[in-house]
């Protein structure tokens, strides 16, 4: 598994890349990071590109169900970016669990996803 993040935008824009197979140890470091500039810096938007991602193993889905429950409202928009059919539906899937905005968005329209997660 990879999961790799980085802040952007004056620290309101968290871009994570995934790939791989998120587990439950993924969230020991992918949450305290959110945690700290949620709790820091108010409300964030998040660009999550995936690339090669195969999902999550059992522990894994359970930590990101505890995760999304946690941060209802604290992600304003939520861009996804994939390369495969499943990510697409997951983009749907989790809107009800959260109040940001979330969009999918095709691998080749990285730029569209970076500027839509942006916008006022």
């Amino acid at each position: 598994m990879s999961l790799q993040l980085q802040m952007e935008e004056d620290k309101k824009l968290m871009v994570v890349h995934l790939s791989g197979k998120l587990q439950k140890s993924d969230y020991a470091h992918f949450a305290p990071a959110v945690d700290e500039v949620i709790e820091k810096d108010g409300k964030i938007r998040m660009l999550v590109e995936m690339q090669d991602f195969h999902g999550w193993t059992p522990g894994g889905v359970w930590e990101d169900t505890k995760f999304g429950a946690r941060h209802f409202s604290d992600i304003e928009r939520l861009a996804i970016v994939g390369d495969k059919t499943w990510e697409r539906w997951m983009a749907t899937f989790c809107k009800p669990f959260t109040r940001a905005a979330v969009k999918y968005f095709p691998i080749d329209k990285q730029g569209e996803a970076r500027s839509w997660v942006m916008q006022n």
